[in-house]
This record gives structure tokens, sequence and C-alpha cells, in this order.
């Protein structure tokens, strides 16, 4: 229960607050949170990236209190969309929350294309195989609140069940067209158990539902290029005020990606993503070029 006093104050997955009450934990036991500890960090997402709309105004803050958002991402069935980890990227950054890839079903394609498209951020990264003992994920885990988040079919369930085995979430299927269903309702946190052979804090984990967007209407303008490190250098030369949008003749952007110095798909990423907070684009369906496979969103 929730103290009246708190008002329309909500209280998320990763809250730490004071309770008063029977906190025994037994079966009957009533208690009441009389107040929310204030957070750390709060990871949140929109439904839309224009704030102008009622969706992009209603933000939600999906965790709070994380150390890391660990993006689950197939490399087949379905394939990775880098225009989604890109989003979260902004989001975790925004949050003061550290990012780790965690690219699943490494049996049916190599990571080169995923981890070559991020190789100028560094970006930390673990390979999952069905076979695979997930020792190293564990190790990343460690001592830490990581929230797991990731598009329906990516086989982020299956993950969170090998990591704890007492979860029992519901895993489905991906379907012909290559989308997921949608298995996870809420999002959960879930103790980590001990390994024998580990010391110290397992960690816990954060399982949320699978999402098709990752909206961030909340992230302003300035704050989106954050997500985006490798770009950042090359906006030294702009004018004052750049939007750095494809029709400003004097960005800098395209000279700098030109001569190598970034990725020109993490270029059209960003843009993407600037272009639809305006409302010239729709962060719900992903976005293709032409013979580039990691180009959706």
């Amino acid at each position: 229960m929730r103290a009246r006093e708190l008002g329309r104050k909500s209280v998320v997955v990763g809250d730490r607050v004071s309770l008063v009450g029977d906190v025994s934990g037994a079966d009957g036991a009533l208690a009441r949170i009389v107040r929310i500890v204030e957070r750390r960090s709060a990871l949140r997402r929109t439904a839309d990236d224009d704030e102008n709309t009622a969706e992009g105004r209603h933000e939600r803050v999906v965790v709070a209190n994380a150390d890391q958002l660990v993006i689950v991402s197939a490399l087949a069935d379905p394939p990775p969309r880098t225009g989604f980890i890109d989003r979260c990227l902004v989001a975790a950054y925004d949050a003061g929350i550290e990012p780790l890839l965690c690219l699943t079903k490494a049996d049916l394609a190599g990571p080169d294309q995923v981890v070559g498209y991020y190789a100028e951020l560094e970006l930390p990264y673990v390979l999952v195989r069905p076979d695979s003992d997930l020792d190293a994920l564990r190790t990343l885990l460690a001592g830490r609140v990581s929230v797991l988040v990731g598009h329906s079919g990516v086989g982020k369930s299956t993950l969170v069940n090998r990591l704890v085995p007492d979860a029992l979430r519901t895993v489905g299927v991906v379907s012909a067209i290559g989308r997921g269903r949608h298995t996870s309702t809420s999002a959960v946190a879930l103790r980590l158990p001990r390994t024998p052979d580990a010391d110290g804090d397992p960690g816990w984990i954060v399982d949320t539902p699978g999402v098709r967007s990752f909206g961030l209407a909340h992230v302003s303008a300035e704050s989106l290029l954050h997500g985006f490190p490798d770009l950042v250098e090359g906006t030294v030369d702009c004018p004052p005020n750049c939007p750095h949008t494809p029709d400003e003749a004097d960005c800098a952007l395209d000279a700098w990606v030109a001569t190598g110095k970034a990725d020109q798909r993490r270029l059209a990423s960003y843009r993407r993503l600037l272009a639809s907070r305006s409302g010239d684009g729709d962060p719900r369906e992903p976005e293709r070029n032409p013979g580039d496979p990691l180009a959706g969103s």
C-alpha cells in the first residue's frame, strides 16, 4: 500500500522506500510505503519522440536506481536493429547509466557487423549462445542493478530464465516475418543467484516487457548528441546553434564522416532521431537503407 500523503507520486521497480507496518513478509502481512528515497538514476522512455504529441508528453520511468542498461539484441531471427540500440544508448547516457550490449543467438550469425558499427564507442559487449555458460555476462552483472531491454523475440526472457532459473519468465516464438511476440508484460526485479565459485554480491536484473520503440521526447535536442559520442568532436566546426540537419549547408558533420572519422550510418541514425523529434519520422516503424542490414530502428 502507498501512503495517501505521497499523492500521485508513483513507485517504480528499483525504488528504495521506507515502510511502516508488518514487514515480516509472511502471508497476509500488510505494510505501507511512506517515503520514496531520492533516486540516483531514472531510466525513462516515451511512446513518441515529439514532445508536442500526447504520447511524447507522457514520460514513463522504466526503472529507478539502475547502474547498467543491458541492451539485448539478437544477431539473427530477428536481425539486429542498430537504430533501436542507438535509442537505448541515448536513454542510458541521458540517465547516467552505463550501457552493455548483449548479443544473443550468436550461433546463427557473427557479431562483426554490429560490433564494427560501434567500434568508435568502445561499447562493451558480450556474446550469448544457447550452449554458452554465461560466466562472462554474470561477471559484468555482479554487484550491479542491471536493466534488460530489447525487442520482442531477441531471447531476453530465455536469457533471464538461464540467469535466474526460478524466474519462470514466459518465452515466446519469432514469427515468420521476423517479429517476436510480446511475452513479458511487466517489469520485475530478480535477485541473481550466488554461484559457488564467486564471492560478493551477484547483483540484480530487472526484466522489462519487450518494446517496439524507445521514445526520446524527454531527451533535449542538445542531449541527443551525447548518445553519439563518435560525432561530438565533429560538431566543433559547426556554426553556433547548428541544427545538424541534412539541409544545413554549414554543418560540419558531413565533412567529418566524409573523411572517415565516423560511420555514415551513425550520422543517418542521429539525423533520423532529430527528424522524429519534429514529427517528421515515426519511431515505431523501422527504417532501412537498401543494402544495409543494420539500418532498422
